[in-house]
């Protein structure tokens, strides 16, 4: 294995660039050979047009996975909250690395939090989910989408588009962008994406040589709280146009998720919260999805976007 140049697919934005080449240098620490292929995905191209227009899954992931089954490339690394949780024949997740900051964060020039933003105050985010989870907290704010990577959202920002946006704290971060952050969101109240804040390292099925390596890099505790978190997902059948949060924790040897599904405007939010072992996230996931349901969480899954 070691004497192979493995190819490692990613997309070519800045964000994408950094988890692949994180990965890459992890891996030729164990003396792997490794290159880097660019491919571009649907998300990356159609920038202009809401996500909703594009589809609800797979945006940034089904051209690679695509690539992978036809040996143009021999692993592949997403940011998880993108993978759909629909697992694809011939493929399997086999590294779940240790998880970066999981939270939301409001990022602005001029004011310090969110309590702060004045009524009315022109809110950018291309996420349902921070959307309906903000309208909770301020039903006043005028949220408004926003497209693009990370240095284009901050640029839109910068430009007067926007008196704040919404990101993901682990994205800017990794970009060595820690200092734009302007208030870390409370995750009781705003719950950050299934599989937020963690990459996951996908190749072949079959690839019996390269599997071994791979698991290397998974991360126990990350792996067991985002499987969790997309089992939750997978179980109401939320796609990335859904408001669907969760955060799974290991504390004190036991594994505790809590997830909630939102209607679009935020007025409503159904809640549920149970723990379970760490040995085995994906009952726990589907515990909690069931209750969701339980409750009625398809309408708002199904809830036009």
């Amino acid at each position: 294995m070691n004497q192979q140049t493995l190819r490692l697919g990613a997309r070519g934005s800045q964000l994408a660039r950094w988890q692949a080449d994180w990965t890459a240098q992890r891996l030729r620490q164990q003396g792997v050979k490794v290159e880097l292929v660019e491919i571009k995905t649907q998300g990356d191209v159609q920038q202009t047009r809401p996500v909703g227009e594009l589809g609800s899954t797979g945006l940034f992931t089904k051209e690679i996975q695509r690539s992978l089954l036809d040996g143009v490339i021999d692993l592949a690394v997403h940011s998880l909250k993108d993978l759909p949780t629909t697992p694809v024949e011939g493929l399997v997740l086999v590294a779940i690395p240790e998880r970066e900051e999981a939270c939301d964060v409001l990022v602005s020039k001029k004011w310090r939090s969110l309590d702060d933003l004045p009524q009315g105050a022109r809110v950018g985010t291309g996420s349902p989910r921070r959307r309906s989870q903000l309208l909770r907290m301020r039903p006043d704010l005028d949220m408004r989408g926003i497209r693009g990577n990370v240095d284009t959202r901050l640029r839109k920002l910068d430009d007067g588009e926007f008196d704040a946006i919404l990101l993901a704290a682990a994205g800017l971060k990794r970009l060595g962008l820690a200092e734009r952050i302007t208030q870390r969101l409370p995750v009781d109240q705003v719950l950050p994406a299934p599989g937020q804040g963690a990459l996951g390292i996908e190749c072949r099925a079959d690839d019996t040589r390269l599997i071994p390596t791979l698991a290397r890099l998974n991360h126990i505790d990350t792996s067991a709280c985002v499987r969790a978190e997309r089992a939750m997902l997978a179980c109401v059948e939320g796609g990335c146009l859904a408001a669907i949060g969760a955060r799974a924790v290991v504390d004190q040897g036991k594994l505790h998720l809590a997830a909630a599904v939102l209607s679009f405007d935020g007025r409503e939010r159904l809640f549920a919260e149970q723990s379970g072992e760490v040995n085995d996230p994906l009952e726990l996931g589907i515990q909690v999805g069931k209750e969701l349901l339980s409750q009625g969480a398809a309408k708002f899954v199904c809830e036009r976007q």
